[in-house]
């Protein structure tokens, strides 16, 4: 019967009501359509830190060359930590391809310190009201995000849940791949 409790692949789509059978007390965390930033500093009372681990130019995965049909081969991959009292709650794995941080977006996406979800949440509400395309994944220890968090020394307990979301800036794609961290959970308890 454990099978029950499985999602079907890696990354499931929210509107197929495979977000059910993930854990109750991430289900709200994985299915909200709103911005993750705005929603946990609201849940905690305080701003976030962000920790950036890499912002730089890179080959995408093959998952992630997958879930833009093989069309973009570079981009820029921007992975953080978003933390409370230097605690992080949530690491982040955003792919940024070539051409959406270039012309009127390159200077959008000069980010630093600050969230990306907030820049892309102030742009997109301009310009769309269509919710961009969600999918969620149980990350166990072989997944490829899994991986690159912990060549950074970030300590995971296995399984991790995601959220993964294709977002549009002015036209162009923006893949933001999101990871809830038990911190976050044990964060909001004490508060």
């Amino acid at each position: 019967m454990a099978h029950r409790n499985r999602l079907r692949s890696a990354w499931n789509r929210v509107g197929s009501g495979e977000v059910h059978r993930a854990p109750r007390k991430w289900q709200p965390w994985l299915a909200d359509t709103g911005s993750l930033t705005q929603k946990i500093e609201q849940a905690i009372g305080q701003k976030l830190q962000v920790q950036v681990l890499r912002d730089c130019p890179q080959t995408l995965n093959s998952d992630e060359s997958r879930y833009f049909h093989f069309r973009i081969r570079r981009c820029r991959v921007r992975e953080v930590l978003l933390c409370a009292n230097d605690i992080p709650l949530v690491m982040a794995h955003s792919v940024i391809p070539t051409a959406s941080s270039s012309g009127s977006n390159h200077q959008i996406l000069r980010l630093g310190k600050k969230p990306l979800g907030a820049v892309l949440f102030n742009q997109t509400r301009k310009h769309t009201k269509s919710k961009p395309p969600r999918d969620i994944a149980r990350l166990d220890k072989g997944s490829e995000l899994r991986k690159r968090y912990a060549k950074n020394n970030v300590a995971l307990d296995s399984p991790l849940w995601a959220r993964r979301t294709l977002y549009r800036l002015k036209g162009h794609p923006i893949l933001v791949n999101e990871i809830f961290l038990p911190a976050l959970l044990s964060h909001l308890k004490t508060k």
